[in-house]
């Protein structure tokens, strides 16, 4: 069963490099902040449901980061020390995506959630090398 995990926990994994790719080169055009932002996220969401197949667990339908991360407790230790760079990132699942009242996205908030998104790939990646 470890084989497919890590199977499916590659293709999650592929799948969150595809948004930091869009996001790092959006973030490059600095013309569209919320798009930025948005893949961040979503490149963040996508290595923790990398994470918990990796270790064998089910998740909801969910794009709550701070509810991903939970799941992974406390087999994955560590993980709750990210927890500032998860909220930071999670508020921009819904902001960046619809209009509403919500502040404008500056590019120095693109770039906040840039290396955010940095230090929870190195996290995920190191927890995921440490098992395997």
């Amino acid at each position: 069963m470890q084989g497919k995990n890590r199977e499916l926990a590659l293709e999650w994994s592929k799948k969150a490099e595809e948004d930091e790719f869009a996001g790092v080169e959006l973030l490059k055009a600095a013309k569209f902040a919320a798009p930025v932002c948005f893949h961040f996220q979503q490149m963040v969401e996508k290595l923790l449901k990398a994470l918990l197949v990796f270790e064998g667990k089910s998740f909801p339908k969910t794009h709550d980061l701070i509810a991903l991360a939970s799941i992974a407790e406390p087999e994955v230790t560590g993980i709750r020390a990210h927890k500032s760079d998860l909220e930071l990132l999670n508020r921009y699942y819904i902001e960046a995506r619809y209009p509403g009242d919500f502040p404008e996205i500056s590019l120095a908030e693109c770039q906040e959630a840039r290396d955010a998104a940095g230090r929870i790939k190195e996290f995920v990646v190191n927890a995921i090398q440490s098992v395997g």
